[in-house]
């Protein structure tokens, strides 16, 4: 197990701490509480893992983090299987301060509350720093978690449940150019390690109030909202503008020689047709001058 703390130390670098001095602390009894509180705070640490093997319990893992300097959640987790970096020595490691992209496959995790719950202290426990934008080359590693169902046991004819198992499996990410071209490189997972398979058993998780009281955000950090403006679920911002009615005809645009003929072959038919039209005009004017006066307009003196 202590092979298991030194691999999540080493991938969570240079934000984590390993402790070497073997303390027996169990974080599911209040004094083991105590302990956890006091170490965090006195190493500045919200989130913590705790590893232990006895014959009860064997190969035992137990993850949290606090709030406000005191326990909020306790998860332990029974590992199965485990591959440690030591057996992938051959293939490329993440940089150092790199994010991961995290993949969560499976029902359960968004069905069954523990396990929903688990999914998020899984993506706060690997996070790292939080940040608003990344560059391409700086995703370079790949986490996924994968439940796989265990069928049931009858045992007095009652059926017992088995937890199911998770799986975790790291990916280091290698960007290679496009077979078609395009500037958008191709990602290759290779693996890399740790993997280990594990199942969920005691957990201890924030109350609903307590859990509001964590989550909220301060007045300042929370942002502003924008008028017109939102945000869809993929993030992408949405503004809606107010305008008045806009008359089509009247709309100036860049026009192709074959329009600009035709307006003009349009313009010289009207000014035909208005010419013709007044030249019709004037004719009968005159005609009912020559009935009026018994002679021309044109035949006056001036």
């Amino acid at each position: 197990m202590s092979t298991v703390l030194k691999d999540l130390k080493t991938i969570m670098a240079p934000h984590s701490k390993l402790l070497s001095k073997k303390n027996q602390i169990l974080p599911f009894e209040d004094e083991g509480m105590t302990s956890l509180e006091f170490l965090t705070t006195k190493n500045d640490a919200s989130l913590f893992a705790v590893a232990s093997h006895n014959k009860k319990r064997p190969n035992n893992l137990v993850i949290g983090r606090t709030f406000d300097h005191r326990v909020l959640d306790v998860v332990e987790l029974g590992i199965t299987q485990y591959k440690s970096l030591a057996d992938y020595k051959e293939a490329p490691k993440k940089r150092a301060g790199s994010k991961p992209l995290m993949l969560f496959s499976g029902d359960k995790w968004h069905l069954e509350s523990s396990y929903r719950k688990l999914q998020n202290l899984l993506v706060d426990f690997y996070k790292g720093d939080p940040c608003k934008k990344m560059i391409l080359s700086g995703v370079d590693h790949v986490i996924t978690f994968t439940i796989a169902d265990s069928p049931q046991q009858h045992l007095h004819n009652n059926d017992i449940a088995i937890p199911p198992t998770i799986h975790m499996r790291t990916y280091f990410v290698k960007l290679k150019k496009h077979p078609e071209g395009g500037s958008t490189p191709v990602p290759y997972l290779i693996p890399s390690g740790p993997d280990m398979d594990f199942k969920l058993r005691r957990n201890q998780f924030a109350s609903p109030d307590m859990w509001k009281i964590a989550v909220k955000q301060p007045k300042e950090l929370r942002p502003k909202k924008t008028k017109n403006q939102k945000t869809n679920i993929f993030g992408e911002t949405i503004g809606r503008l107010h305008l008045e009615r806009q008359d089509i005809n009247q709309l100036g645009g860049k026009k192709t020689k074959a329009l600009r003929v035709a307006e003009k072959l349009e313009a010289d038919e009207e000014k035909k047709r208005v010419e013709e039209e007044l030249e019709r005009e004037k004719s009968h004017m005159s005609k009912e001058f020559e009935q009026t006066y018994g002679f021309k307009e044109d035949e006056m003196e001036e």
